[in-house]
This record gives structure tokens, sequence and C-alpha cells, in this order.
């Protein structure tokens, strides 16, 4: 995928004096439940304020009230972020997923478009269940069975929920073309084949 010119952002922040009530509402609602302005892929999502605060809800729960370890949900994040060549995803979640304790030897595997070796049993669970739902578009009984063993029903809902829902923000971004911050470099090499 050819890397988008930053400058060419489709969607950048609207500036105060043109947001209307709605997005004004949406972002003052945004900045209170994250105690954050609004940043990454919500500014392109603003121009759907109901969306964006309930793309916002989903992401605080899948984020932070998910049954999965931290680690397990950013190397799925991860791996949504490679999958897209999601430059803004990969910039803000590899970090975090490192904080997490992913070995950086996986956060790269995946960051060059491979298969990490030895990843722990959690981990390889978490990558064979997304990229089974990536390239299959449904999960093995035997890799459904064993995340069920591992994290639970809910697991397997929370595991398909992440994969979905930063899908849906990696489709936005790409769409929008949302730039990297102050000119960052892209993470992430174009995936070949």
């Amino acid at each position: 995928m050819t890397q988008p010119d930053p400058s060419q952002d489709r969607m950048p922040a609207i500036p105060a004096e043109r947001l209307n009530e709605a997005q004004n509402r949406a972002a003052a609602e945004f900045e209170r439940s994250r105690r954050t302005p609004v940043f990454g892929p919500f500014v392109p999502l603003l121009r759907s304020p109901d969306f964006m605060i309930t793309a916002s809800n989903m992401g605080l729960y899948l984020r932070y009230d998910s049954v999965l370890p931290l680690r397990i949900s950013e190397f799925v994040i991860l791996l949504v972020a490679r999958e897209w060549t999601q430059q803004l995803e990969w910039h803000i979640h590899a970090p975090i997923a490192l904080k997490a304790g992913l070995d950086p030897a996986i956060v790269e595997a995946v960051r060059a478009g491979r298969r990490p070796d030895a990843m722990p049993e959690d981990e390889t669970l978490a990558y064979a269940f997304s990229s089974e739902l990536r390239q299959n578009k449904a999960v093995s009984d035997a890799t459904y069975a064993a995340v069920v063993a591992r994290f639970g029903e809910q697991g397997a809902i929370d595991l398909a929920g992440i994969n979905g829902y930063y899908t849906l923000l990696a489709m936005t971004m790409n769409m929008a073309r949302t730039a990297l911050p102050d000119n960052a470099p892209p993470p992430l090499p174009p995936l070949i084949g």
C-alpha cells in the first residue's frame, strides 16, 4: 500500500469555530470521558458525532474493561494495525504493547508482517483466533475451544470485538488519511504480496 502524503489528511481536525452544536457536545463529552481532547481516529469520526461517542464508549470498554490481559489486547490491536497498514494505530499502540509486556521481538515480527516465533500460549491463541477471523472470516472449532478454555466465552467475544473495533478505526483512518502527529515517520513498511 502506498503511504499517503500526510499533508493530504482528508479529514483534519475541525476548527473550534466551525463545530456545529452536536459536534461541540460530542467533543465535550469525549473530553469528559477520556480526559483528553478529540484525537486520532476520533478526529474524522467527529463528522458523525453520535457515531464518534458510541465508538469511543466501545473503545473504552475494550481497552480498559475487557476480560483479556492488556498485553493480549494490545497484541491484537497491533495485528489489526499491521493488517491494514494503519500507521497511527501502530504509532499509538506499539509503545503501549511494549509497556504491557509484549516481547519486542514479537512486536518487530508483526511490524515486518511475519508470524512471531516462540509466542507464549495466550499470545499464540490470540494470534490464531485473530488470523482465522481475518483470513477465513470464521474461527475453527479447535481454536474457539482453546480460546474459551483460556479466556472464557466473554474473552472470545472481547477478542472478536477488539478485532472488529480496531478494524473499524483502521478503515476510518485509512479512508480519511489521518496523519501521524508532528510529521512522525510512518512506522510500518508496506506489505509485499
